[in-house]
């Protein structure tokens, strides 16, 4: 692949190259959004019928005359509003599968009450998001450069018109900071975080992390690496860049580190292997994409792979690329490389 950031390649490219890792590495030569900056930042309540303001991770500010109702978001950020009970109008990006049934990104939504503006990279209907009479959009952001994540560049500016646009950052950054802002984001759009649901799920979300942390100290000899599969290439992520990994590797988690030289090609998210080299780092857990756009290790048939010490020894956890970024559904991110590390053979 070629190095993202000296050759430009598409979005699509690093997303079909098990984007898992180097989803956003590329994102900055996309172009950025044509919204107006300035402003107040209003991250606290607004009142249900009262004017509602909002500064974005961009430093865009939006104004309007009540709390939306009308929300179009990606779908990741819909499954995050709805579990602060905030339910959206449309969604886009991964919703269900071939077989109907709700892509992991859309979390617990009942994905029959919304409209599908796109499922797959690429597609956005312009005329179904109209319709809707959107009042805003709500996305994440892969770069520093104000880029909306699955909205396709051909369309964004027909999209911009129609209503004004919230992106929370999930670049370069800690897995906290993003849940903290889509929290504030959440209580701007009425969301009722007082609640005893809402409270107990955050402290939920802090006991996880004291126990990853407590389970990293005691085992700082377990060594844990970050993959993606596709049919061609096992991908190896840095820690770098990730919301999830750098969280995990600040509370002290031990990750395999590909070199700066060999993530240059990712565009510094990733490591490509051949499946022939899939053994040039040992580990002990091995954490795989769940995403829909990679190969899941139990459609994985080559044999390298096989012969993994961490595959042979049943030490593969899923990892979630793009956290729903509610705490509820981060808490178990947390418990389940706690446990895994917990109950880990040295196998590397």
């Amino acid at each position: 692949m070629p190095n993202a950031r000296a050759t430009n390649p598409t979005r699509r490219g690093i997303l079909a190259a098990g984007g898992a890792l180097g989803l956003g590495a590329v994102l900055a030569a996309c172009g950025g959004d044509d919204t107006k900056s300035g402003g107040s930042d209003a991250s606290g309540a607004a009142k249900a019928s009262g004017p509602w303001t909002f500064k974005d991770d961009r430093g865009t500010t939006v104004k309007l005359d009540k709390v939306p109702a009308n929300i179009v978001a990606f779908t990741g950020v819909a499954a995050a509003l709805y579990d602060y009970g905030i339910q959206v109008k449309g969604v886009f990006g991964p919703t269900k599968t071939q077989d109907g049934k709700p892509d992991v990104q859309a979390g617990d939504m009942d994905i029959s009450k919304v409209e599908i503006l796109g499922n797959v990279w690429g597609q956005f209907n312009v005329e179904k998001y109209a319709a809707l009479a959107p009042e805003v959009l709500i996305t994440t952001m892969f770069d520093d450069a104000g880029t909306l994540w699955y909205v396709p560049e051909e369309s964004k500016d027909k999209i911009a018109k129609l209503a004004p646009s919230v992106a929370v950052s999930v670049y370069d950054r800690q897995l906290t900071q993003p849940l903290e802002r889509m929290w504030a984001l959440a209580e701007s759009l009425g969301a009722d975080l007082k609640a005893e649901e809402a409270v107990t799920a955050k402290k939920e979300f802090e006991a996880a992390a004291e126990r990853l942390r407590k389970a990293a100290k005691a085992r700082p000899e377990i060594k844990v690496m970050a993959g993606s599969a596709s049919a061609e290439l096992f991908y190896v992520s840095g820690t770098n860049l990730s919301i999830d990994l750098e969280y995990f590797k600040a509370l002290g988690v031990n990750f395999i580190e590909p070199s700066e030289k060999a993530k240059a090609q990712g565009g510094g998210w990733f490591e490509a292997l051949s499946w022939e080299n899939v053994d040039k780092y040992g580990a002990d857990i091995i954490m795989m994409d769940d995403r829909a756009q990679a190969t899941q290790p139990a459609a994985i048939t080559e044999a390298t792979w096989k012969k993994l010490p961490a595959v042979k020894a049943g030490q593969v956890i899923p990892r979630s690329p793009e956290p729903i970024l509610s705490y509820g559904k981060c808490t178990p991110l947390l418990t389940n490389l706690a446990e895994a590390i917990e109950n880990a053979k040295k196998v590397s």
